[in-house]
């Protein structure tokens, strides 16, 4: 179900928002939506890294913090420039997992 969120916005925003809106031929609530659920996406992808960076989350958490699967969740680390850093029980423990939801 849809709600209705007012705020107030910068002159620049609405400008952008009025630019965008034109190129891609929909209402500015269209626009909004849009900007919002791709700027949502990526805040969940870098809470995810942080999370994992300072160890709060292991690699199979931030992956579904990241709402990605743990086969892409390499590939955003490298795009981002984040090592790597399971331990050999976390990686096996993670394998496990996989080799389970496969089944």
């Amino acid at each position: 179900m849809a709600k209705t969120i007012t705020t107030r916005l910068p002159d620049e925003y609405v400008i952008g928002i009025g630019k965008i809106a034109k190129i891609e031929k929909l209402d500015t609530s269209g626009v909004i939506r849009k900007l919002l659920a791709k700027a949502i996406g990526e805040w969940k992808k870098d809470y995810a890294i942080d999370m994992y960076k300072r160890g709060e989350f292991s690699f199979g958490q931030a992956a579904k913090a990241a709402e990605i699967s743990m086969w892409d969740f390499p590939n955003l680390l490298k795009e981002k420039k984040v090592a790597l850093n399971l331990d050999v029980e976390e990686l096996e423990s993670e394998l496990e997992t996989i080799k389970w939801k496969r089944k």
